[in-house]
């Protein structure tokens, strides 16, 4: 209820079929573009017998960010669990990321539209290099349907700062007002 008005505000989590699995098992793409535990958000609004419905882009709820899709970083790479903590990311130097990261951003501008891709891993230590990668290859695709935000989550809000996120709204202000 808001402002004495009662609605029903659902959210519902549709995880793709393709490329599931569990964490450090499944990493990156394949060669159709499918990124490893795809997910897509719908928000749905009931209010006195109308419904809206859309597959949101962002929403800021106090200190988690609620992406409309998320997924893992669409290029060839794996890190396979060992018996350390956090296991290395490998990228893979064999293939050509270029095919597949071109058609997994192909296939979410068909479904969805303009993309803001807002990248949340590490900008240092062994998160570093797949940072590096991903806004190398957005900027390598030169599409401007597609734009890149790098946003160090673990070093911005350190400590319970969650006033931080500020500086990432901040950044995707012109996109939201969009």
């Amino acid at each position: 209820s808001i402002n004495g008005k009662c609605f029903d505000w659902l959210l519902v989590s549709r995880r793709s079929c393709f490329r599931a699995g569990v964490r450090y098992y499944v990493r990156g793409i394949d060669s159709e573009g499918h990124a490893a535990n795809f997910v897509e958000t719908e928000q749905i609004v009931h209010y006195k017998g109308s419904k809206a419905s859309f597959v949101q882009f962002y929403f800021f709820i106090t200190i988690y960010i609620l992406l409309h899709t998320r997924g893992s970083i669409p290029f060839f790479w794996s890190q396979r669990p060992n018996l350390k903590y956090k296991p290395k990311p490998q990228i893979s130097k064999s293939v050509n990321h270029m095919d597949g990261f071109q058609r997994h951003f192909d296939s979410q501008i068909i479904s969805y539209g303009k993309q803001v891709i807002v990248n949340l891993v590490n900008q240092k230590g062994s998160e570093k290099p797949l940072e590096q990668t991903f806004a190398k290859m957005v900027n390598s695709m030169a599409n401007g349907m597609v734009r890149y935000v790098a946003f160090d989550f673990h070093k911005e809000c350190s400590r319970m700062r969650w006033d931080r996120l500020q500086i990432l709204m901040d950044q995707l202000a012109e996109q939201q007002d969009e």
